[in-house]
């Protein structure tokens, strides 16, 4: 499932127009992945917001939770920006509705699906380990 919600509103965006990197810290296994973005490439696919977190983790083989297919339904795709948080969109009030449903918010705590930084800086974004759907048959 992809695509957008038609029950919420849509904040402002301002996508990067230079590249920038994003290192991805995956907690469940410690891996972590340092990606170039390519502003020239956005959007890679079609799950979450252009440009959003995860459209660019899963356009690079990194895993995020996304239940309701990046649409702001569900907080699966929660992360946690620990380095360059103001340099990404504000938070819709239907963002921060859902954030409350994830277990370890914190201040830093972002729906990856809505979640668009400009590029004026890198990121650092933790991917924590208790986003997981048990329910899920087969990966995204």
């Amino acid at each position: 499932m992809a695509g957008t919600n038609p029950y919420i509103k849509d904040s402002e965006v301002q996508l990067p127009e230079q590249k920038y990197k994003i290192t991805f810290h995956e907690m469940d296994d410690g891996e972590v992945h340092v990606v170039e973005v390519d502003p020239a490439k956005i959007p890679y696919g079609r799950t979450g917001r252009p440009g959003s977190l995860l459209d660019i983790a899963l356009a690079h083989d990194i895993h995020v939770e996304h239940t309701c297919g990046g649409v702001v339904a569900c907080s699966t795709c929660h992360s946690i920006v620990r380095q360059g948080l103001n340099s990404c969109n504000e938070a819709t009030d239907d963002e921060l509705d859902q954030l409350e449903e994830a277990p370890g918010l914190t201040m830093n705590s972002r729906l990856s699906c809505q979640c668009v930084p400009d590029g004026t800086q890198d990121l650092v974004v933790e991917i924590p380990a208790w986003n997981r759907n048990a329910v899920k048959e087969t990966p995204h």
